[in-house]
C-alpha cells in the first residue's frame, strides 16, 4: 500500500542510478531473443479475415447491418477455434459487446481472431474488429469481442491442449482469461443477485405519461427455418447467424417505438442454452423492456422446436440490446417513454432499469484505462463483481509485464521496479520453504498482517462480501513529519490457480464505503494495485512476489539519489518470510474454507 511503499522508499539510494543501462541490456537481449524465435511472430491461432462491405450487407442507411457484422465476427472466432482445437468447435458464449463506430458500403471490415486461453475443452477466443476506408486509408476500431468455444468430438472427449503465450499482450490475455472465465460461470448467479439486492431508483410512477407508447406495441415474433445454409459442418445452426437473427427482432421492435431507425450500440452477454440443427423451427421474441432518456434495452429471446404439433420448445438464447436513434450530427435524440403492461412488463421493466445500472458501472469499471479511473471507487451492490474482476485483472496485467529491471538483491531478495506512463511499480520476490496453499492462507487473513509488517497498526473486517473477497479497514503508523495516521478501505479479492502453472493471487486496492468516509482523525491513503502472487516451485517451496502500483502523486517522494535496496523493503520483506515459516503448520480453521 502506499504508505508502506512511501517508508520503504526513505532509506533508499538509488534504484534509478543505473536503470538506464539496465533496461538498454535487458532490451537488448529480449530483441535478441526476438529475433532468434524469427522475425513476424505471429500467433498459431490467429485467423485474418476482410470483407468488403457491400449493398446487400447494409441496412437502409447504407450502413453494415450489425447481424451481418455478429456472422463474421463468429465465423472467425469459430475458426481461431478450431484451428488450436484440431476438431469441429461449438459457439457456447459471447460476451458484452460495445460499438464504437459504424461501417459504411465500400468499406472493408477487418476481423482478428485468436485463442486467449484454452482451458479443458473450452477456450477463450479474442476478437478486434477494425473498420478501412480504402480510398482515405483511414483505419477505426469498431468494437471487441470475447467468445467462448467448446470442442466436440461425437466419439471421443476432448482435452484441449495448453496455450503458450510468447509475447506480453498473449500473457495478459491468457492471464486474464481465467478470471474473465470465473465470471462467465457465475454471471447467470450474479445478475439475480444484484436485482435482487440493489435498490433501483424507478421513476415509473413520476415519469409524463402525456407521451409514451405501450410495449406491447413493439413485441416482435419472427419463425426462422434453419436450413443447410445456416449450419456448419455438423449440421449445428451458426451462433452468428442466431444472434443476426436476433439483432433484426430486436431492430424491428426499437423501430416500433421511435418509428425512426435505431442504432445499436450494445450487447449484453449471448449464452447459448443449447443447440439447433438443420430442420429446426427457431421463434424468435422481442419487445422494449425499458425507454430511458436517449436509449432503449430491447430483450430478444429465442425457442426452438422440431415439428409443428410439438408443444415443448427448447430456449435456445436470451439477450438484452440497447439502442439510441442517432439525428443528422450523430448526435442521440429524446425517446418517448414505455408504458409496460401489468405483471411481467412491469417486471421486465424494472429489471432493465437494474441492468443499465449494472451496465454503466460496468463499463466504467471494466473498459476504462487504468490511469482514467479515480483510486477509491465508490462500492456497492451493483458493482462489486466488476470492481472483483478488475482488482484481480489489472494485478495479472501488472505481473505480465515485460519491462521489469532488477534494481537491486540482498540475501536472494529481488527488487524489480517498472516505470510506466505516469506510474511507478515495485515488484519484491523470493523463495520459502512453505507450501503455496499455505502462503496463500496465511497472507489471504489481513488481519493477521500487523503480526508482520510494522507499517499496519491495525487492520479491521469491514465486510466479508463473499468466499472471495472482504473489505478491510487499514490503520497505517504517521508518516515522516505528519501527525496524523493514515488509513486506506480496501479490498481484498483471493483467488486460488485455474490452472497448473497459474499463481495464487491476493489483489488489493482502494474503494469508498458510506460508512467509513474520510475522518479529521486519519489521512486517508489509497492504493490502485497491489498485493501478493504465489507460485508453486516445488514441495515445500513457493516463490512469494509482492507487487505495488505507485500513484502519480506519490512520485513526488522519489528522488533522484536513490540506489540499492532499501533497508525497509528488506526488513519487512523477511518479518514477512518469518511470518510464514513461524505459521506453516498453524493455519486457523476459519482460512481452510477459502
Amino acid at each position: 500500500m502506499k504508505s508502506l511503499a512511501k517508508r520503504k522508499l526513505g532509506g533508499l539510494s538509488s534504484v534509478f542510478s543505473s536503470r538506464s543501462a539496465r533496461k538498454s541490456a535487458s532490451r537488448a537481449d529480449k530483441d535478441g531473443g526476438a529475433m532468434a524465435a524469427g522475425e513476424g511472430y505471429r500467433n498459431p491461432t490467429e485467423v485474418q479475415m476482410s470483407q468488403l462491405v457491400l449493398p446487400c450487407h447494409t441496412n437502409q442507411r447504407g450502413e453494415l447491418s450489425v447481424g451481418q457484422l455478429l456472422k463474421w465476427i463468429d465465423t472467425a472466432a469459430c475458426l481461431s477455434a478450431e484451428r488450436h482445437a484440431g476438431c469441429p468447435c461449438v459457439t457456447a458464449s459471447m460476451d458484452d459487446i460495445y460499438f464504437e463506430h459504424t461501417i459504411s458500403v465500400g468499406q472493408v471490415v477487418n476481423i482478428k481472431a485468436k485463442v486467449n486461453r484454452a482451458f479443458n475443452s473450452s477456450m477463450e477466443v479474442g476478437i478486434q474488429v477494425a473498420s478501412e476506408d480504402l480510398c482515405s486509408e483511414k483505419q477505426w476500431s469498431v468494437c471487441k469481442a470475447l467468445a467462448t468455444f467448446v470442442a466436440h468430438r461425437e466419439l471421443s472427449r476432448v482435452k484441449l491442449k495448453p496455450i503458450t503465450p510468447r509475447t506480453e499482450e498473449e500473457k495478459t490475455e491468457h492471464s486474464v482469461a481465467a478470471e474473465r472465465r470465473r465470471m462467465r460461470l457465475v454471471y447467470a448467479d450474479t445478475i439475480k443477485d444484484l436485482l435482487a439486492n440493489c435498490v433501483i431508483q424507478d421513476d415509473l410512477e413520476s415519469r409524463d405519461c402525456s407521451h409514451t407508447v405501450p410495449a406491447e406495441k413493439t413485441r416482435v415474433e419472427s419463425v426462422e427455418l434453419v436450413l443447410p445454409p445456416h449450419a456448419n459442418h455438423q449440421g449445428n445452426t451458426f451462433g452468428g447467424q442466431i444472434m443476426a437473427w436476433m439483432e433484426n427482432v430486436a431492430t424491428i421492435a426499437a423501430s416500433r417505438l421511435c418509428r425512426a431507425h435505431p442504432t445499436l450500440k450494445a450487447i449484453e452477454m449471448f449464452h447459448f442454452r443449447g443447440p439447433s440443427q438443420v430442420g429446426d423451427r427457431l421463434v424468435l421474441k422481442a419487445i422494449v423492456n425499458n425507454t430511458f432518456k436517449h436509449s432503449m434495452e430491447v430483450g430478444v429471446c429465442v425457442e426452438a422446436y422440431r415439428q409443428e404439433a410439438e408443444t415443448h420448445r427448447r430456449h435456445i438464447n436470451s439477450a438484452f440490446m440497447t439502442f439510441v436513434v442517432l439525428d443528422a450530427d450523430d448526435q442521440p435524440q429524446t425517446l418517448p417513454w414505455i408504458r409496460p403492461q401489468p405483471g411481467d412488463g412491469e417486471r421486465r421493466y424494472r429489471e432493465a432499469s437494474a441492468r443499465k445500472k449494472i451496465r454503466l458501472d460496468r463499463k466504467y469499471i471494466v473498459s476504462c484505462k487504468q490511469a482514467e479511473m479515480p483510486l477509491s471507487v465508490p462500492w456497492d451492490p451493483s458493482n462489486q463483481v466488476y470492481l472483483s474482476y478488475n482488482n484481480v485483472s489489472s494485478l495479472k496485467m501488472l505481473v505480465a509485464k515485460d519491462d521489469w529491471v532488477l534494481s537491486s538483491e540482498t540475501n536472494q531478495i529481488r527488487l524489480y521496479t517498472l516505470e510506466e506512463d505516469k506510474f511507478l511499480a515495485f515488484h519484491l520476490e523470493m523463495l520459502v520453504h512453505v507450501d503455496a496453499t499455505q502462503a496463500f492462507l496465511l497472507l489471504s487473513d489481513l488481519c493477521r498482517r500487523p503480526e508482520w509488517d510494522k507499517h499496519c497498526r491495525s487492520v479491521e473486517l469491514v465486510q466479508q462480501v463473499d468466499e472471495d473477497d472482504a473489505i478491510y479497514h487499514i490503520i497505517s503508523p504517521a508518516l515522516g513529519g505528519d501527525t496524523k495516521p493514515q488509513d486506506f478501505v480496501v479490498l481484498a479479492s483471493r483467488r486460488k490457480p485455474c490452472d497448473n502453472g497459474d499463481p495464487y493471487v491476493i489483489a488489493l486496492r482502494s474503494v469508498t464505503l458510506p460508512t467509513h468516509r474520510e475522518t479529521p482523525e486519519y489521512r486517508r491513503g489509497e492504493t490502485i494495485c497491489s498485493g501478493f502472487c504465489f507460485w508453486r516451485e516445488g514441495d515445500q517451496l513457493t516463490k512469494v512476489s509482492y507487487y505495488n502500483q505507485a500513484t502519480p502523486g506519490f512520485l513526488n517522494y522519489v528522488t533522484t539519489n536513490v540506489a540499492g535496496l532499501s533497508s525497509e523493503f528488506y526488513t519487512t520483506f523477511k518479518a514477512c518470510e518469518q511470518f510464514l515459516l513461524d505459521n506453516r503448520n498453524d493455519l486457523a480453521p476459519s482460512l481452510q474454507t477459502l
